[in-house]
């Protein structure tokens, strides 16, 4: 189920799994006309019109056979595939031409490969056809070169096949008949003619069945190898849940891969929706040729990756609907439309920009992405994965886009005359997952067991309070009409109104406070943290002219938080980038750059902590200060507004309300892109520093800002970042007394600058997300909580740490929102393996938002007009809450004190006024004074409920 599909699997593959890697010729060959070559329909077409390159040189693998091996080996793989160079082995195309020196090229790569024990697969066609062929026939537009194709693959056959098990006929020959000879975009260029590209992959498909024939006659019984044609597809999901765009999904698959696929793997006959579209346009195959060609693959050879819009050019073949990148998808149905056979993924990969040299993040992540969504499909989909080539091994000639893209795991300098190959991070990636056979789980992987100590603070976390400053109750005076004996509703009598109350405003009075209490009460939890409004709660900025409503009404929610059991967490000042939320006149004065704003803070702190602290005993002075918006100036200031609050609470509070206060920082995870680089393991430290570290340092370590964080400026020849005054220093140090955190997502960090990335100038750094995370649209990453927690640790030893908010965020319509509940599970799962695994000093978890109503899209709470909704991970939370965490099955329960329960009656059985209800019927006046106490839960809510109601009663009923 959604998101745990989505989530990365650890698992291996299976033992006689084919890991390869690919090429082919000509992008990577170059001597074109070396040793009797002739030329190759790329070798004209790379001549003409506007191209600027040509695959004349290349990789130079012609000369380099022993580098390529070499990398090979290196590598670990099983297979290799590379392409024959029709042209090099028949300069015009046909046996008579036969050119012996290059046919001696491919024995020695052949035998290269066997001394290091890795098996070629072999492609007779990658879309160099001689160019003979194509000036002199018309090249795959004639029929008669099906017979010439023949001929070609049973010289190979009988040169190679003792060491060849695998077979590529053609490689991808929608590319071949849709560009080559349709929209001209690859060679040999032709265009212009719509109906031509079908006559192309009518031959085509004649030409690879006529070659599979011949080698399942001739020469599988003694070689004993397998042949296939390699096709490719892009994926496309429907743009809307109708039956009509899963029917457009089908044709524009059918479109690509079907065209191909299903007269191979089917029936010999094109896909439905292409005969009816096409009409006469498309070949028929007659009886004779439908069984000729028909089950004529051994396995599915699929390409998929980097040609995800090089396929299909433009948006013609999608027909309305989304193309995506999901190769697991892709798989899962190829399985499902022909008939399950093995699939070997014979290309695969990404690409980056011609620019980009060894260090290449992009191609890396998504070559795991790719790889982890066919180990899904084979141990999840029970698809018949058995192979993945990795693509490509070196850099070359990328067709249509020339060398202004790089798709190998090694890296070529073109510009050098050795052309040496270097290998990128790709490549050390993609021999670490050969090693481990993919991605075997480690003990870390494993979902902990255990439980939180006793006392541990649970709590739910909202950035503001529903404020209503007019009471709720008793503010309608309207007489009523209570029609009992007929359909009991109220109707409002015209011209007649209640006295008003004659007493002052009770905190009862406040219905939006018992209802978000009552929220909060249903979640479970034990703690409950929000924030004031300062520039609402002091409009002026002076402490001496507060807004005494507001006041009260935080004081009331505070009150009636501890009434339920629950402990207020209370934030001074929230940042938030929309606004400045500062009190107008100090904002107008330059707000945080202004140094009599900090002793404002303070002031306010002080009024705060007066009129609210009898029942708040934990206060966040600054909520999320360290945001990149904030300026170095404006920082310093915070840093001392914090300082001064704390020290006013410590000197002037403490000794009678015995609270604790702190500042939260927001703090998502940095890990290096490159695990095993070091070279990226400075640059997450320095992001660390500039994000973290430049407000806790001050704080929670020596008084100054990190030294890392100094070194870089200063090497940046950088005087933002302020120097603190020994007074200074002396106020902000160790103005804590604990280490609060928001914690969101995870992002991955590189030194390597590659243009399609956030770059940070300022930092030298590249900031980006690993294509296998599940995104909700932040990367969910649970393990990233766990590293922020050490990091605490790590630097600040033992001091107390509560996350303060934490949560995904989803679509508010998702009631069900498992998104929500995986994301809670997990990164509570990586809290608990922080404490009891790690050692660290974890006192409290708050999850984030109350209600989508404060904090859109966060909330345990959903509403639809009026009513509320509890979200099914409101249930799972309360559920982890009342187990304490994780237990260990079967194991004892977790003994811990219970808490005191909340006394309603207590509240209740005071003296205070009673609500009376005065009953008239007809002429006779009833006094009923109806005092009902039912204990605590019962009571309150008749005090907190008055009405005039007028019976209009029928005593010919008998009423009693």
């Amino acid at each position: 189920p959604y998101p745990g599909d989505e989530a990365f699997l650890y698992d291996t593959f299976p033992k006689d799994f084919i890991w390869a890697v690919g090429t082919a010729a000509y992008q990577v060959e170059g001597a074109f006309e070396k040793d009797g070559k002739g030329l190759s329909i790329w070798d004209t077409f790379t001549r003409g019109g506007n191209r600027m390159a040509t695959g004349d040189v290349g990789s130079d693998s012609y000369h380099n056979i022993q580098a390529d091996v070499r990398a090979i080996q290196q590598l670990g793989v099983s297979h290799y595939r590379f392409s024959l160079s029709w042209a090099r082995i028949f300069p015009n195309g046909t046996r008579g031409s036969y050119n012996e020196i290059g046919t001696n090229y491919y024995r020695n790569l052949i035998r290269r490969l066997k001394e290091i024990r890795v098996q070629p697969v072999v492609t007779l066609y990658h879309w160099d056809l001689p160019e003979h062929l194509q000036r002199t026939l018309g090249g795959w537009a004639n029929p008669e070169i099906v017979g010439i194709f023949r001929d070609y693959a049973d010289f190979c056959f009988q040169t190679f096949g003792d060491d060849v098990k695998f077979w590529i006929t053609i490689d991808n020959p929608f590319v071949v008949a849709r560009h080559g000879y349709g929209t001209g975009v690859v060679a040999p260029g032709i265009k212009n003619d719509p109906d031509l590209p079908f006559t192309v992959g009518h031959n085509l498909l004649k030409a690879h069945a006529a070659v599979w024939h011949l080698y399942d006659r001739h020469y599988r019984p003694r070689q004993s190898g397998q042949l296939s044609i390699a096709l490719a597809s892009h994926w496309i999901n429907p743009s809307r849940t109708r039956l009509e765009s899963l029917r457009e999904c089908q044709c524009s698959l059918n479109h690509v891969l079907g065209w191909f696929a299903r007269p191979l793997f089917i029936d010999g006959e094109y896909p439905a929706c292409m005969r009816e579209r096409l009409g006469p346009r498309l070949p028929s195959f007659s009886p004779e040729e439908r069984e000729q060609v028909r089950q004529t693959a051994d396995f599915f050879a699929l390409s998929y990756g980097a040609v995800l819009s090089f396929h299909l050019i433009n948006d013609s073949l999608k027909f309305g609907q989304h193309e995506d990148l999901d190769l697991r998808k892709l798989l899962y149905w190829v399985s499902a439309e022909y008939n399950n056979p093995p699939i070997f993924v014979v290309q695969s990969g990404w690409y980056v920009l011609g620019k980009t040299k060894t260090e290449d993040p992009k191609h890396m992540y998504y070559l795991k992405r790719f790889i982890a969504e066919a180990l899904k499909s084979i141990v999840i989909d029970g698809v018949k994965v058995i192979g993945y080539t990795a693509w490509s091994l070196i850099d070359g000639f990328e067709w249509h886009r020339e060398y202004g893209i790089r798709r190998g795991l090694y890296y070529i300098d073109f510009n050098t005359p050795d052309m040496k190959r270097e290998p990128k991070t790709s490549a050390t990636f993609y021999r670490y997952v050969i090693q481990k056979n993919g991605f075997p789980e480690l003990p870390e992987h494993r979902p902990a067991r255990g439980t939180f100590p006793c006392g541990f603070v649970w709590g739910v976390s909202a950035n503001s309070i529903q404020v209503e400053t007019t009471p709720t109750l008793f503010a309608d005076p309207s007489v009523y009409l209570w029609n009992i004996s007929n359909n009991g509703q109220l109707q409002k009598v015209e011209g007649f109104s209640a006295p008003p109350p004659r007493r002052s405003t009770h905190c009862a009075d406040y219905d939006t406070i018992r209802q978000q209490v009552d929220q909060i009460q249903k979640i479970g939890v034990n703690h409950f943290h929000f924030s004031l409004n300062w520039s609402a709660l002091v409009p002026t900025g002076d402490v001496a002219h507060p807004n005494t409503t507001l006041l009260r009404y935080y004081h009331c929610f505070t009150r009636r938080l501890l009434q339920a059991n629950i402990t207020p967490v209370v934030t001074l000042w929230y940042h938030t980038r929309q606004r400045s939320s500062l009190p107008a006149p100090l904002d107008a004065a330059n707000g945080w750059l202004n140094s009599d704003t900090a002793e404002a803070f303070a002031n306010y702190a002080r009024l705060c902590y007066r009129e609210l602290g009898e029942h708040v005993k934990m206060w966040i002075t600054l909520n999320e200060p360290n945001d990149e918006m904030v300026s170095y100036q404006e920082g310093h200031q915070m840093l001392q507004a914090h300082a001064r609050a704390w020290r006013a609470y410590d000197r002037e509070f403490r000794p009678s309300q015995g609270g604790q206060v702190s500042l939260a920082l927001h703090m998502d995870w940095v890990e290096p892109a490159f695990s095993f680089s070091r070279e990226d393991v400075e640059p997450a430290k320095r992001v660390l520093d500039f994000r973290v570290g430049w407000f806790a340092e001050p704080i929670f370590g020596k008084g100054d800002y990190p030294l890392g964080m100094r070194r870089w400026l200063r090497q940046l020849n950088s005087l933002d970042l302020p120097v603190f005054k020994e007074e200074e220093r002396r106020l902000v140090q160790g103005t804590y007394d604990f280490f609060a955190i928001s914690h969101f997502s995870t992002e991955l960090v590189t030194h390597a600058k590659e243009n399609s990335y956030t770059y940070t100038a300022k930092l030298e750094v590249q900031l980006m997300i690993d294509t296998t995370w599940i995104m909700s649209p932040r990367p969910v990453v649970p393990w990233g909580l766990r590293k922020a927690l050490n990091w605490v640790r790590e630097h600040y030893c033992h001091v107390p740490v509560y996350v303060m908010a934490n949560g995904a965020q989803e679509d508010p319509a998702h009631f069900k929102d498992n998104l929500r509940v995986y994301y809670l599970y997990n990164y509570i799962n990586e809290a608990l393996k922080a404490y009891t695994l790690d050692g660290v000093n974890l006192k409290g978890y708050f999850a984030y938002a109350l209600n989508d109503q404060r904090d859109p899209e966060f909330g345990l709470y959903g509403q639809v007009h009026e009513e509320v909704i509890v979200k099914a991970s409101l249930s799972n939370y309360r559920n982890i809450i009342q187990h304490n965490g994780f237990p260990i099955q079967g194991a004892a329960p977790q003994e811990c004190p219970s808490r005191a329960e909340a006394c309603w009656g207590c509240q209740i059985l005071v003296r205070k006024p009673v609500v009376g209800f005065l009953t008239l019927v007809g002429s006779l006046v009833l006094v009923t004074l109806g005092l009902i106490i039912y204990y605590a839960a019962k009571a309150h809510k008749f005090y907190s409920t008055r009405m005039y109601l007028v019976k209009n009663v029928n005593l010919k009923r008998g009423f009693r």
